[in-house]
């Protein structure tokens, strides 16, 4: 389906909340850089027994804060503190993407901020401070990755075509055994040139600046998802999910510099 052509006044629109996503990002390093293996830092289980640092709450609070403030008639649907509003403009928020690092001193986390429409998620900004990087996209404006102090360089996917070359990566194991996946996956893991589990936004950042050519994850939610797909599709790759349905609402993800996206679907038994 070819979209569109939007207007120039829809690309103004674009970058403004661009802009500001950009802006948030910026607001949330601040927060988890002071509190990164801080000594106080409080650490408590979700109910899912998941870590929630008081770092979390807080960049969540002030990005949610500074919405309300600036684009008031938007949604807004946060990890920590669930949904506010309705509309066809929703922003999504992961205050701190690899909190389980986060509270143990691993230095790759990163706070993930994406704008949808309609559900489609039309521009994402990830930002990993303590890496000293940052990517960012928007539909239809390319993908971008700047490192700290450095000018904003464009990105984009590799040319791997073959799984034999390909360097695949995904955040664990044992998270497919309840897919009935892992044998799949881990024979997945032998077809491939190479496979590391950087994990979480990592995996898919890599993707998107060509070092890596594939990563899947079998169980994931719409706030881990909505800032990474625009910025691997606009690098030029794919992202579905293990069905093989483009987006962010199927609750996993298979991503790729889109040569090899039919490969990856069917090493991994989906359609």
């Amino acid at each position: 389906m070819t979209s569109s052509p939007r207007s120039a006044a829809d690309n103004r629109h674009r970058q403004a909340d661009l802009t500001l996503a950009l802006v948030l990002a910026d607001l949330a390093d601040a927060i988890t850089v002071e509190r990164f293996r801080a000594s106080d830092l409080v650490v408590s289980s979700k109910p899912d027994l998941t870590p929630v640092s008081d770092a979390d709450q807080a960049v969540e609070r002030a990005i949610r804060d500074r919405l309300e403030a600036e684009r008031p008639a938007d949604a807004f649907f946060g990890e920590e503190s669930g949904a506010r509003g309705t509309g066809p403009r929703q922003w999504v928020v992961d205050p701190i993407d690899g909190t389980a690092n986060y509270v143990r001193g691993v230095p790759v986390w990163a706070t993930l901020i994406a704008l949808l429409e309609d559900d489609e998620p039309v521009l994402g900004v990830v930002s990993a401070p303590a890496l000293g990087a940052r990517w960012w996209a928007a539909v239809g404006e390319g993908a971008f990755t700047q490192s700290a102090g450095a000018t904003p360089r464009p990105i984009s996917v590799s040319a791997v075509t073959e799984l034999a070359d390909a360097s695949l990566s995904y955040a664990s194991l044992a998270g497919w055994i309840p897919l009935g996946k892992f044998e799949a996956m881990t024979e997945l893991t032998t077809r491939v040139w190479r496979s590391r589990a950087y994990g979480d936004f990592w995996s898919y950042m890599l993707l998107a600046e060509g070092a890596l050519d594939l990563a899947a994850e079998p169980e994931l939610s719409l706030w881990d998802m909505a800032a990474l797909a625009p910025i691997v599709t606009e690098a030029g790759g794919r992202f579905t999910g293990l069905n093989g349905v483009d987006g962010v609402q199927q609750g996993n993800a298979a991503a790729s510099n889109g040569l090899l996206h039919g490969a990856l679907l069917a090493a991994l038994g989906s359609a």
